[in-house]
């Protein structure tokens, strides 16, 4: 199965629809008057249909197990075509269209079985997606213009006794969004700090390094002054995130901010941790500057 680790729970909802066709107006009528031998049909390919969308992970080899935690479905006639309309909900990492094509194939299939005996000329139509919500593609603000600085703080990167992994890593992660970046490396020393983020020209800002509890850890002490203020929501969905992946997480004291309209961040100076940031917030994040400019508009 594709790997979905590094994805970010939301609300998905998906849409599907199947059209059953029947080949006479007696069949509609035994349908609606409960009179099909084999039982209730709307009831009965309901009740099938729940169990199949909650089995699609069994029979389809690439889908994710998930929780499902609504299911809807409906019935249309028209003429002599049903048209059944499923609806499928969950709060995961991916979504469910898969589950809800997969329910409304086997109402259709349910429907076929029941009403064969009474009509040898049914047909199954077309079983197709309406709509589906959520996950990152439904929250994708602008990024279009924007650029960014990342400031690595490592006393041993600037001296030239290690790599940069973490800067080059996050800015892999921007060119994803369309987000030119350039890397400065500089010390651990908050003068730097505080001058890196001054001078930056740049609507986003992000340190990485320096945000643990170690005796040259000093990135946050060095920002948050400089902060017009917190995007404490931001920090929380950060060490959030990382938390449900490594216990350590709980020590990190990543930052996110406003100063003078730019977007600062301070991630880990770990490479695994400073990307697990950028899955965390990015592309969401870029929402503020839509936030931001609507204030400037006021």
């Amino acid at each position: 199965m594709v790997d979905i680790t590094h994805k970010i729970t939301t609300l998905r909802e998906a849409k599907a629809q199947a059209i059953v066709r029947v080949s006479k107006q007696d069949t509609i009528n035994a349908i609606q008057e409960n009179h099909v031998p084999k039982g209730n049909v709307f009831e009965m390919a309901k009740a099938a249909g729940l169990l199949g969308i909650k089995k699609t992970p069994d029979l389809l080899p690439d889908c994710h197990p998930l929780p499902i935690e609504y299911t809807g479905i409906d019935y249309e006639i028209e003429g002599l075509e049903i048209r059944i309309l499923v609806e499928v909900k969950t709060i995961y990492k991916t979504g469910v269209e898969v589950e809800a094509m997969h329910g409304a194939s086997i109402v259709a299939l349910t429907m076929y079985d029941m009403l064969k005996p009474i009509d040898k000329n049914v047909e199954i139509g077309s079983i197709r997606l309406v709509s589906k919500k959520g996950g990152k593609s439904d929250f994708k603000p602008a990024s279009k213009g924007l650029n960014a600085l990342i400031v690595v703080c490592s006393d041993t990167i600037s001296r030239g006794e290690g790599e940069d992994r973490a800067g080059k890593a996050i800015s892999a992660k921007l060119e994803e969004f369309g987000i030119a970046s350039e890397v400065k490396i500089i010390p651990d020393v908050v003068s730097e700090i505080n001058s890196s983020l001054k001078n930056a020209e740049t609507n986003i800002v992000i340190f990485t390094g320096g945000t643990g509890v170690g005796p040259r850890d000093r990135t946050p002490e060095a920002i948050e002054p400089l902060l017009d203020f917190h995007l404490k929501g931001v920090e929380e969905q950060m060490r959030n995130y990382g938390q449900q992946r490594m216990p350590y997480a709980m020590l990190s004291r990543s930052v996110a901010g406003i100063k003078n309209g730019k977007l600062v961040l301070a991630f880990p100076g770990s490479t695994k941790g400073a990307v697990e940031c950028m899955d965390a917030v990015f592309p969401h994040v870029l929402h503020v500057f839509k936030v931001i400019e609507g204030k400037r508009h006021d």
